[in-house]
């Protein structure tokens, strides 16, 4: 809704130029236009800061935990390519051994359960972004 009344403001700055006589009412006009569209912006930031702060405090483990406990393993996988590097340089072989496997092993996963993930994914986003509109 923000953006549609921030994409908005052109066509209503020309509206009131239009309806508005003097320079100083259109300037005032137009400076109370872009307060409501700040702060109505602020307001959207502040629901969207204080969503994350709720999940944050929830004293259910899973939904305080989840995101950043996903966040971990995915820092682990991107800090494990150092060692890695070293490896690779020093024993190519075993380096290889270890790419192969875990590559095998992320190809063993059936492409149903990535579909599943994905959608349910992208279906709690969704459903969490619509849950915000409403706010």
């Amino acid at each position: 809704m923000i953006g549609l009344i921030t994409a908005a403001l052109p066509v209503i700055g020309q509206l009131l130029d239009d309806v508005i006589e003097t320079d100083a009412e259109k300037a005032a006009a137009k400076a109370k236009l872009m307060k409501l569209a700040q702060d109505g912006q602020l307001k959207d930031m502040e629901t969207r800061l204080s969503a994350i702060l709720a999940e944050a405090q929830s004293s259910d483990p899973w939904t305080s935990r989840a995101r950043p406990s996903f966040m971990y393993v995915i820092y682990i996988l991107i800090l494990s390519s150092i060692p890695m590097g070293f490896l690779f340089a020093f024993q190519p072989e075993t380096a290889d051994a270890v790419i192969q496997g875990f590559t095998g092993w992320l190809n063993a996963i059936p492409d149903s359960l990535y579909t599943l993930f994905g959608a349910g994914y992208l279906g709690y986003a969704g459903a969490r972004t619509v849950d915000k509109m409403k706010k």
